[in-house]
């Protein structure tokens, strides 16, 4: 059974509990993934330009064209789930895919919101978002910290301990919503939470 997401944010990321992985996978994990950072690193390039125009188009519009939304929402998707399995959040490698994969154990989720957009925040998203990154810049070293033991752990059990497991989906989760929040997929300030 998955993590409850949060109800309240229009944008959550459910997390499979912790699961027996791979030993041989945990160790070249960063290798498995070279393939996906090839692929994102294109798409994100993307996404940025899409992004760009999109910044644009809420503003004189006050909508977020639904294609546009989709792509950008699925970039998202795909890079969450990269992440997760490189944090070790599971041991099934991830989908070369913008959709959702309702099989997999980690999913974004998130309401189609592309009407009636807050033009104000749009336009200072980026002044906004600053205290949740100097928040999550030190989350983000704590989470190392935190990954370089489960993976010691998992190399040795074949499993990441529950509360590191909680601990690493809880910063991914809080981080995804930001990048949602960044990628003006969401008008509502994120949730300063790990839950």
């Amino acid at each position: 059974m998955a993590q409850a997401p949060s109800l309240t944010y229009p944008v959550s990321l459910e997390v499979a509990p912790p699961e027996s992985q791979n030993r041989l996978s945990i160790l070249f994990r960063l290798l498995l993934v070279i393939p996906h950072a090839i692929v994102l690193y294109f798409l994100q390039l993307a996404v940025q330009f899409v992004v760009f125009l999109a910044w644009f188009i809420i503003l004189f519009a006050g909508r977020f064209p639904t294609g546009l939304w989709r792509f950008v929402c699925g970039s998202l998707r795909w890079a969450t789930r990269v992440n997760a399995y490189t944090l070790l959040l599971t041991g099934r490698y991830p989908p070369f895919a913008l959709e959702d994969d309702l099989d997999y154990p980690v999913r974004l989720l998130a309401e189609e919101r592309t009407d009636n957009r807050n033009r104000l925040t749009v336009f200072f998203r980026i002044i906004l978002v600053i205290p949740h990154v100097l928040v999550l810049y030190f989350l983000a070293l704590a989470q190392s910290v935190a990954l370089v033991i489960a993976w010691f752990a998992a190399l040795l059990t074949g499993r990441v301990p529950g509360g590191l497991h909680d601990f690493i989906a809880g910063v991914l989760r809080w981080n995804t919503r930001v990048n949602a929040y960044v990628l003006l997929l969401v008008d509502e300030y994120p949730p300063f939470s790990l839950s």
